[in-house]
């Protein structure tokens, strides 16, 4: 069986297992929001105002209004160079912003570092994998807990006061990798782990802090089709155990199988948001992404034609 009959016999058999309780209760939480940009949601767990990168004369992201409805799965999506990873670096503060703000479950977290992002419950990943490729899969999972008494430097020679802390990291971290269908991995290192493997070893650390935000960017690239399913299953899982998640990803078909809202980017701007079907029919994002008055349903039937 080819890549392409592989990718997708794993769609079709998403589009049959039907919709869980979470995209129901999703669903319901959006029921009556406008498909427009910029547009007020329910009960928003991240709110962008303003935020504005320019680098010399070019204005890379340029978002007037953003908000990311809780318990939702909402992915970004847009032409290269449309301001999404741009977005994801300023809001979970791996940038800096020309001006704006920004808030993160009620709590301005503006010009917050990284670090203290993260601690509050808002975890990203990237799309390039950041895996320690001389540690072993648990070690690197056991990395992403936050708090940890033996990372002091006088603690750290006095292993009775920190050992019971990493028993109890260590055991999250086994949950998560028997969670992420890692546990053959656990002794391995890294660095012998796949593509795929890699993007969930991520997750699986991103756990580690109990995120109540999840934002991935593009989980999907540069993973085989036989993971690409896998994949797909624990995001939607992880929606359905109350976490939200935003993700940047390019494959549409991915988007529109698993997405309860979208929103595309263009210039750095918002032109568009609204459910996956909103955004099939909407004439910005096909010019965006065509230039063409076709929809994107009729220009992925034509590549199955073929």
């Amino acid at each position: 069986m080819s890549q392409r009959e592989e990718l997708i016999d794993a769609e079709q058999e998403l589009k049959h297992q039907g919709p869980s309780a979470g995209a129901l209760r999703a669903a319901e939480a959006l029921r009556d929001v406008a498909a427009v940009p910029g547009v007020a949601k329910p009960d928003p767990i991240l709110v962008a105002d303003g935020v504005v990168r320019q680098f010399g004369g070019l204005t890379a992201v340029d978002v007037d209004h953003l908000e990311v409805q809780r318990g939702t799965i909402t992915a970004l999506i847009g032409p290269n160079g449309a301001g999404k990873s741009t977005f994801f670096n300023l809001v979970s503060g791996f940038d800096t912003p020309t001006s704006g703000t920004w808030s993160f479950d009620g709590k301005d977290v503006s010009g917050w570092a990284a670090y203290r992002i993260a601690r509050l419950g808002m975890v990203r990943t990237f799309q390039l994998t950041k895996a320690l490729m001389r540690l072993t899969t648990l070690e690197n999972v056991m990395l992403g807990a936050t708090d940890q008494a033996g990372e002091s430097l006088w603690r750290a020679p006095l292993r009775f006061l920190w050992a019971g802390q990493e028993r109890e990291n260590r055991a999250r971290a086994e949950v998560l990798l028997e969670r992420f269908r890692l546990t053959h991995m656990r002794d391995e290192f890294a660095g012998t782990m796949s593509g795929g493997q890699r993007k969930l070893l991520e997750m699986a650390r991103a756990m580690m802090v109990d995120p109540s935000l999840l934002m991935l960017d593009e989980p999907m690239a540069g993973v085989n089709p036989a993971l690409t399913q896998s994949l797909l299953g624990h995001i939607q899982a992880l929606r359905d155990d109350g976490v939200s998640i935003v993700l940047v990803e390019h494959d549409m078909d991915v988007i529109m199988s698993i997405s309860d809202w979208v929103v595309c980017f263009a210039e750095g701007k918002v032109i568009a948001e609204g459910r996956p079907d909103d955004i099939r029919r909407d004439r910005a994002v096909i010019d965006a992404y065509l230039g063409t008055r076709r929809s994107l349903s009729d220009d992925a039937s034509e590549e199955d034609q073929a």
